[in-house]
């Protein structure tokens, strides 16, 4: 028989945000008790009272605190270097046959290993993020490609983590949450097994590198 407890389970668990303002105890249970009352009525076909629903997210806010952030935190807090890097632009070209062709063209006149340049590709876009200074190379090479945007005045923060964090679902979302709670931005995200790099604005990248640096201190 389905318990106010698990109804009240199923329904946080489907609300990301939920999940994370109640482990952190940022939320005020009364008031959330009447806003999900009537689905938990709905979920088991009956009439419940407020206080117990209130107790059920007690209890849950408990096991989730544990839950959703001790293995969460044991990683974050093995957070390895982090470098940032400044004046950066972002090209997003539409795809096509001869993209290839000219990444690779590209590649084989980039000399200076101080020089910022990620790619990536989806099905119908590549991003290509290069050092202010290349832009006149990239503009040439890619002359004849559609660009469908242009973003400068970027900045990037690359953060090394652990090789335990492609095991422990949320890692990024937790880093990805305090950056949007503290308003900063994300344009785009770049990320291979055990490393990512985040772009901002310029003028949010202190603040940024802060909330990152940060969280080692958890």
């Amino acid at each position: 028989m389905k318990t106010i407890s698990s109804a009240v389970e199923s329904y946080i668990t489907t609300k990301p945000f939920l999940i994370s303002a109640l482990s952190q105890g940022i939320i005020n249970l009364t008031s959330l008790s009447r806003n999900i009352k009537p689905e938990i009525e709905v979920s088991l076909k009956k009439e419940i009272r407020y206080g117990a629903i209130v107790m059920a997210l007690k209890r849950l806010s408990s096991e989730l605190e544990f839950r959703t952030t001790y293995k969460i935190v044991k990683v974050i807090k093995q957070i390895g270097d982090i470098t940032v890097r400044s004046s950066l632009v972002d090209y997003n070209f539409k795809v096509s046959e001869s993209i290839l062709v000219n990444q690779a063209k590209f590649l084989a006149n980039l000399n200076n290993r101080d020089d910022f340049y990620t790619s990536s590709r989806g099905v119908n876009e590549c991003n290509i993020v290069v050092s202010e200074n290349l832009c006149s190379a990239i503009e040439e090479i890619f002359s004849k490609e559609f660009i469908i945007s242009k973003q400068t005045n970027l900045s990037s923060i690359s953060i090394k983590l652990p090789v335990e964090n492609v095991t422990i679902p949320g890692v990024y979302y937790f880093v990805f949450q305090r950056l949007s709670w503290e308003g900063i931005n994300i344009n785009q995200v770049i990320s291979t097994s055990n490393e990512f790099t985040v772009l901002v604005n310029e003028h949010q990248v202190d603040k940024a590198f802060k909330v990152i640096k940060n969280l080692k201190n958890l």
